[in-house]
Parts: C-alpha cells; sequence; structure tokens
C-alpha cells in the first residue's frame, strides 16, 4: 500500500482527498502547514500532494528545504494562473503540478502515473534486485536504483528527471516531441502551455557536467521536441 502526505491548510479539501485517496487503496498522513508538513515526511512516505500557499513555510520554501536530501515524488498543487509557482516548483524539482480546482480522475492519474516510476514504489516490490544498466556515451544509468554515473560522477536526479533521462538516452539521436514525453515520462497528455517538460529538460542540463567536446547534450529543435545529440 503506497504511504501518501497530503500537505494543504484547507481542512475540507484534505478532509475530501484523504477520504478519496483511502478509497482507491492508499494510507493517508496529513499535515496543514509547511513546517509540520517537513516534520512528517519519513522513509515510508510514497508521495507528497503539496500546496503552495500555506501558513508559517510556504510550499516552495518547503520543497527547496526538502530537496536538499529527499528525493520523495511531489506533486505541487498550485491555484490557477500562478504560473510563477509552478516553473519554480518544477525547477526546485517537483515532479509535476495540479492547478485548483481538480477532478479526482486526474489526481488519480497523476498519482498512479509518478508512483508506477518511483524507485520507493519499485523497491517496495523487490525491483530494485534487477539493476539493468544503460550505457550512452559518458552517462550511465542504473535502473533498479535509479543512480546516474556522468564523467565518474554520481549525478543526483528526482525520479521524474531519471525517467526523462532514461527516455531520451533510449532515443539516441532521434527527435521526441514533448507529447512523446509528457506522455511516456509524466504520464499525461500535453495540455497547452505546460511548461512541465521544457522545466525538466532545464533542470537536466544543469545538472548533468559539460561534454568534453563542447557540445549540447540535449538540443532543443523548436516546434518539435528535443534530441539526445550523438556521438563526441
Amino acid at each position: 500500500m503506497s504511504h501518501i502526505l497530503l500537505i494543504d491548510d484547507d481542512t475540507e479539501l484534505t478532509s475530501l482527498l484523504s477520504e478519496i485517496l483511502q478509497l482507491e487503496g492508499f494510507s493517508v498522513s496529513v499535515a496543514h502547514d509547511g513546517e509540520a508538513g517537513l516534520a512528517a515526511v519519513t522513509d515510508d512516505i510514497d508521495l507528497i500532494l503539496l500546496d503552495v500557499m500555506m501558513p508559517k513555510l510556504n510550499g516552495i520554501d518547503m520543497l527547496k528545504k526538502l530537496r536538499k536530501n529527499d528525493d520523495t515524488p511531489v506533486i505541487m498543487l498550485t491555484a490557477k494562473g500562478e504560473e510563477i509557482d509552478k516553473v519554480i516548483g518544477l525547477e526546485l524539482g517537483a515532479d509535476d503540478y495540479l492547478p485548483k480546482p481538480f477532478g479526482d480522475r486526474e489526481l488519480l492519474a497523476r498519482i498512479r502515473a509518478i508512483l508506477r516510476r518511483s524507485y520507493k514504489e519499485n523497491k517496495k516490490a523487490n525491483l530494485h534486485h534487477h539493476l539493468d544498466q544503460v550505457q550512452f556515451l559518458d552517462i550511465c544509468l542504473t535502473l533498479g536504483n535509479q543512480e546516474v554515473l556522468c564523467q565518474g560522477n554520481k549525478v543526483d536526479l528526482t525520479g521524474t528527471e531519471f525517467i526523462l533521462l532514461e527516455y531520451l538516452v533510449k532515443h539516441p539521436g532521434q527527435i521526441v516531441s514533448k507529447q512523446d514525453l509528457s506522455l511516456n515520462v509524466l504520464g499525461k497528455r500535453l495540455a497547452p502551455f505546460d511548461r512541465a517538460i521544457d522545466m525538466h529538460i532545464s533542470n537536466l542540463r544543469k545538472k548533468l557536467p559539460e561534454r568534453k567536446d563542447g557540445q549540447d547534450r540535449i538540443k532543443t529543435l523548436r516546434g518539435r521536441g528535443y534530441l539526445m545529440v550523438e556521438a563526441f
């Protein structure tokens, strides 16, 4: 059973979401401010639903503190139109965002998509014993424990960033559309003005060291998608 931590100061909403999630077979813990939410993050939490606007410690600041030493998947809950919060959340390592108000089915679909690619969830299912590796140029991905080495050094990625990188290195030299990436990495169709994939690509570029030949690792082809550059 997956354990979800719901952090939101709207008690009516948390009560409703808790009931929905429990009916779907999830275990749920609740916190009503950022400080309490940060304190509630333990090793058995599989996913965090994190509201942006909260007392004591807002969602953005909490995520910033969380990502210093924890890679638990996070879905940010943002008020409609708060584009800056979505962008900042993704830059800080949120896996996805969901604008309020949202439907139950959409929320459940996002949760299940992220849990399917989560190392924590795979570890529970004993899939961590299958340590298959993917080698691409100077990048080595160990799939079982979602570990990345680049030029021999470890690169810390979130679960979403890892799956995105895995998808790109398995399609080297091919133009991959944002729609394909959204479906295969985020588990959702690309919506108009959705910048989640763009921000995850940006984070990958920042975290991966520069290639020795000075070429870009990931090229943007405007209007077409992204391409993982092959030979040195």
